[in-house]
């Protein structure tokens, strides 16, 4: 067995680096890639020469029912990483609970204290698996001053597996690693098959058990190496925090598909600050840390865990960037810097240009589907002069609603979620704005709430395009054939969901508000291009369920 993950507690590339310029020079600065602002100075930290490091070069470093909220896609999974602070596993933990929106059916930390790595990994929220009150390991445990955590979603199936929780810890032939994945490998299937087909033995249904797989039997040395050389293989996405004894690695896969930023949170007593990595800036906000900049496609970013050096490498030769646009529309927290861009300010835009591109005459009032529809629907009522009301209350002390076999209990189902407001609605030509339709079913029932509510008139806005396309780089999303627009035109959409019209962003207007960067945002979603092809996800989902990170 090359590699064993344990879920529960076990002891020529085209990067262009410049120096910032440096008043003094005793003082060391981190290096920046020329597309991203100049990195604030950081007397503390110290920093070696950077180089190029391409796949296997040589580099300096030491050794389920479904639930009435699937509606909406689901982020598979949220990474946070600190090193360089005696409470890492707490703040893991705190930080965790910032990125609990892109994972809430498992959570896991693995921490080193320098010589040991040990890795506590739950089912249930943050809350539920760090819950000091219940039995098993806890935070108190994970001691050490560099730690990685994980949130997850599971595919079908996968719910009630601690197996397939995160972080996974290995132990090999150079130690102990753990890793945190966010992605999906659309080359997993062939992967796994060959690595069976070598000895391997798989003890999860996740992709990321194969990557530690691959380091495990790879050959190369130091511990860079294996990595480069097990990232060579892998193809689709992939932001990657390993940590072994001494050191934390980051790592984002060459089109830079999943969000990886870092950051610093400052110490007292004049301690070094210490070095944070997240898939959101809202979890550096939680912690009191300060965003720096992204890990740029392709890059590794490792810290030493005893001296805080950082070293940074070109892993693989570079790709287009292809972000994923859904970060932007519907994924990230809108307090949260994404791709260099503000979330809220690009959900704002979104929903303005909606409103030019498609009015709705004789409107009274505009009102978002909570949470994620809230500022595209204020950008609505901003851009077309109408009055912004929340006319409808989510409630954010339910669990998940499952859908029940009976249609009269599955329209209370919606009501558990969400409460209209009469006053606001009755009456009313009500504009409803939300961020996306996928299957529809939601929409239909929110229309339909919206009416039993006295609304004289129900109009969706929708700010994003029609999405047509399963996504395969992260996102638990429906296959195309459930998609409701992948079946429907908009004019059938409209009438499956009873609405008296609707409307979508157009895809030529999304990106036209994203500027010169448009071609590097995915956008297979909404037009089936697919920057790596997925055949081998696809075919090997033909055949049977895969289970991803």
């Amino acid at each position: 067995m090359a590699a064993t993950a344990a879920a529960t507690t076990t002891t020529s590339a085209s990067c262009f680096l410049t120096r910032n310029p440096n008043p003094n020079p005793k003082v060391h600065h981190l290096l920046s890639f020329k597309s991203y602002p100049k990195p604030l100075p950081l007397p503390h930290l110290p920093v070696r020469r950077r180089s190029c490091f391409i796949a296997a070069a040589a580099a300096e470093e030491a050794e389920a029912v479904v639930p009435f909220d699937f509606e909406k896609p689901r982020e598979e999974c949220g990474v946070v990483g600190i090193v360089g602070h005696p409470d890492a596993a707490q703040l893991c933990s705190l930080a965790l609970h910032a990125l609990q929106h892109r994972g809430q059916e498992g959570a896991g930390i693995a921490a080193s204290d320098l010589s040991t790595l040990r890795s506590s990994t739950g089912l249930g929220l943050v809350s539920e698996v760090f819950d000091p009150s219940k039995p098993g390991p806890s935070l108190a445990s994970l001691t050490g001053p560099a730690a990685i955590g994980h949130v997850r979603y599971s595919t079908a199936g996968a719910a009630a597996s601690i197996h397939n929780v995160q972080p996974f810890l290995a132990s090999y032939r150079f130690g102990q690693l753990a890793v945190a994945h966010n992605g999906n490998l659309v080359n997993y299937p062939s992967l796994r098959s060959s690595l069976e087909e070598t000895g391997s033995i798989f003890n999860t249904s996740s992709d990321t058990e194969a990557i530690l797989h691959l380091i495990a039997t790879s050959k190369s040395r130091p511990f860079l190496s294996r990595v480069a050389e097990a990232c060579s293989s892998l193809r689709g996405a992939y932001s990657l925090l390993f940590l072994t004894a001494d050191k934390l690695l980051a790592v984002r896969d060459p089109h830079g598909f999943r969000p990886l930023v870092l950051g610093y949170l400052p110490r007292s007593n004049g301690a070094p600050p210490a070095v944070v990595f997240a898939s959101e800036t809202c979890a550096l906000d939680l912690i009191g840390a300060r965003y720096e900049r992204e890990v740029e496609p392709g890059e590794a970013v490792i810290v030493d865990a005893r001296t805080l050096e950082i070293s940074t490498s070109c892993l693989m030769p570079a790709k287009p960037r292809k972000a994923c646009v859904f970060e932007l529309i519907y994924f990230a927290l809108p307090q949260s810097i994404v791709f260099s861009h503000p979330v809220y300010e690009s959900r704002y835009s979104f929903g303005a240009t909606l409103a030019a591109e498609s009015p709705v005459p004789g409107a009274d009032v505009v009102i978002p589907v909570p949470d994620s529809g809230f500022f595209a629907a204020l950008g609505f009522a901003e851009g077309s002069g109408v009055p912004f009301q929340q006319g409808l209350i989510r409630s954010h002390y339910v669990g998940r609603t499952f859908i029940q076999p009976s249609q009269a209990i599955r329209d209370l189902g919606v009501k558990l979620k969400l409460s209209p407001i009469r006053g606001i609605l009755e009456g009313k030509s009500v504009v409803v704005v939300d961020d996306s339709i996928v299957r529809g079913t939601t929409s239909s029932k929110i229309v339909r709430l919206i009416r039993d509510a006295g609304a004289k008139e129900v109009h969706m806005r929708i700010a994003s395009p029609p999405i047509i396309g399963s996504c395969y780089y992260g996102v638990d999303t429906p296959s195309s054939e459930e998609l409701i627009s992948n079946r429907m035109d908009t004019e059938g959409v409209r009438k499956e969901i009873g609405a008296d019209s609707l409307a979508f962003l157009s895809l030529e207007s999304l990106r036209g508000l994203l500027g010169d960067e448009a071609p590097s945002f995915c956008e297979a979603c909404f037009s089936g291009n697919y920057p790596v092809p997925p055949v081998d996800y696809v075919d090997a989902k033909a055949k049977e369920p895969l289970y991803v990170a």
